[in-house]
């Protein structure tokens, strides 16, 4: 029986394990979900959902290194169909680029209501930008959405609710990093932050139809607030 000296197969099995975990797709990180629930009116469909983001190590130390990330909502209302494939009825896309501001020491959410694409995270046009004092409320307000609207009243017939399902999803959008950072990454558990839902479109409310019947007969309707989105409350 040959035995290995000076630890030439230590070091041949070491290497052997580490090219083993490169090829090996990683799992995702999954997210806590704090709050879910859609709100259906005659005008739209708003999705509310809370998660709970807690980034490794290395990500943090990235962001502290001044790597932005970009997160990417993506929700989708589909409607099933038992003859063909479902059909996607409606579909809405929001990009949030989170950076750290080493001068301040403060942290940076940019809001943009576009999908980057594949593309570069600098192409983004953002609407709105909030400054937090730690991560953890920047993780707050990336991890968070408030009543966005994710499609049109008009496109969404209100009969069978199980007619319809909304799709949502919320994940670390890798192909936005720095290229030297997106060499391998891919196969580190840490960087696939990702979670998904899916809920079924309720009926409209009973509230909701009398207030639409009564826009509709000439009645002032009440100040709507404006959509405070994923910065907001």
């Amino acid at each position: 029986m040959k035995i290995c000296r000076h630890g030439g197969c230590a070091r041949w099995l070491m290497s052997w394990l580490l090219l083993l975990t490169l090829w090996l797709p990683a799992q995702a990180q999954p997210l806590s979900v704090i709050q879910e629930e859609l709100l259906r009116t005659p005008d739209a469909v708003h999705l509310t959902a809370r998660l709970h983001i807690v980034p490794g190590p290395l990500v943090e130390d990235a962001l502290l290194r001044g790597v932005p990330l970009y997160f990417a909502w993506r929700a989708e209302v589909i409607r099933p169909r038992w003859y063909w494939t479902d059909k996607r009825v409606a579909s809405a896309y929001r990009t949030l680029r989170l950076a750290y501001q080493p001068l301040t020491r403060r942290w940076r959410v940019s809001l943009s209501n576009e999908a980057a694409g594949g593309t570069s995270g600098a192409g983004l046009q953002y609407a709105l930008h909030q400054n937090f004092d730690s991560l953890i409320e920047a993780l707050a307000g990336v991890g968070r959405v408030y009543r966005w609207k994710v499609a049109d009243g008009a496109g969404v017939a209100d009969g069978d609710p199980d007619d319809y399902r909304v799709e949502w999803s919320m994940r670390l959008d890798l192909s936005l990093l720095p290229r030297p950072f997106q060499i391998g990454v891919g196969n580190q558990p840490e960087w696939n932050i990702e979670r998904e839902g899916r809920l079924v479109l309720p009926p409209i409310h009973a509230s909701e139809r009398v207030r639409a019947e009564e826009t509709v007969i000439g009645e002032p309707s009440p100040q709507a607030e404006p959509d405070a989105g994923v910065l907001g409350r």
